[in-house]
C-alpha cells in the first residue's frame, strides 16, 4: 500500500522539530525512506514540501538540508504570531459553528481538570489542540495552515517554559472559548491578543539558531 506523501511529511517534520535531524544536516533520501518505510518517490514529495514551508533548504553539491534559521527569523515568527492569532480568534467568534464551540468547551474543562491535578504533561498537548480547533474556527483555510505552520517551527526554534499558574493559563483560555460562542469578536481578539502576549514570554530561543547576518560593509565582529 503506497503511503501518501502529506504523512511522509508530517513524519519528517516531526522529527525536524524534535531534533532527531540537526541543523544544516543532510537529509538522504534512500536514508528517510528505510527510516520511514516508504519508496524514495513520498520522501522526495515531501523534503519538496518541507522546502515550500521553510524546514528544508536545497544546497548545490548536498542536496536536502535541514534549514538553518537564523535569531531574526525565530523572532519574526513570533511577532507573526501575536498579530494572527487574535485575528484567527476574532474570525472564529463570527464563523465559528456549535461543533467547535463544544471542542473548545470542552478542551477548556479537561485543561482546567490537569491544571488542578498538576498533570503538566497533558497540558501543553490540550494546549496545541485548543488553538488548532481555533483556528480551524476561523473558518479561514489559508489563515489555519499558516497559524499550524507558525507553531510547528515556534516548537522547532524556541524552548518553552510552562506556565507559572497553568490555572490562571486556562482560565484565559476559558474566556477566550466563552467569548467566540458569544459571537463576541472583538472580545475575543482582545483577550487572545493578551494571552499570545504573555505565552511569548515564556518562550527561550534555543541555541542552535544562527545570529542574523552583518548588515553589508560591516563584519560581525564590528557589529
Amino acid at each position: 500500500m503506497r503511503i501518501p506523501a502529506h504523512s511522509v511529511c508530517t513524519a519528517i517534520r516531526d522529527d525536524i522539530v524534535a531534533g532527531v535531524h540537526g541543523r544544516g544536516s543532510r537529509l538522504t533520501e534512500e536514508v528517510l525512506a528505510r527510516r520511514h518505510g516508504v519508496s524514495r518517490v513520498p520522501v522526495r514529495e515531501a523534503l519538496r514540501a518541507l522546502e515550500a514551508e521553510g524546514f528544508v533548504v536545497t544546497r548545490r553539491h548536498a542536496g536536502a538540508c535541514v534549514a538553518e534559521p537564523t535569531e531574526q527569523e525565530a523572532a519574526d515568527l513570533l511577532e507573526m504570531r501575536l498579530l494572527l492569532e487574535p485575528l484567527g480568534a476574532l474570525r472564529a467568534a463570527q464563523r465559528r459553528t456549535g461543533a467547535h464551540v463544544k471542542v473548545l468547551r470542552g478542551l477548556v474543562r479537561l485543561g482546567q481538570e490537569r491544571a488542578r491535578r498538576g498533570a503538566g504533561d497533558d497540558l501543553r498537548s490540550l494546549g496545541g489542540w485548543f488553538h488548532e480547533t481555533l483556528a480551524q474556527a476561523s473558518g479561514s483555510p489559508a489563515l489555519a495552515s499558516t497559524l499550524t505552520q507558525l507553531r510547528h517551527k515556534i516548537a522547532w526554534m524556541y524552548a518553552v517554559e510552562g506556565p507559572v499558574d497553568p490555572l490562571e493559563h486556562w482560565t484565559e483560555h476559558g474566556a477566550i472559548a466563552d467569548a467566540v460562542a458569544r459571537g463576541d469578536g472583538e472580545r475575543a481578539r482582545a483577550v487572545t491578543a493578551l494571552h499570545t502576549e504573555r505565552a511569548t514570554a515564556a518562550h527561550r530561543l534555543r541555541t542552535a539558531c544562527a545570529p542574523p547576518p552583518a548588515p553589508a560593509g560591516r563584519t560581525a565582529r564590528s557589529v
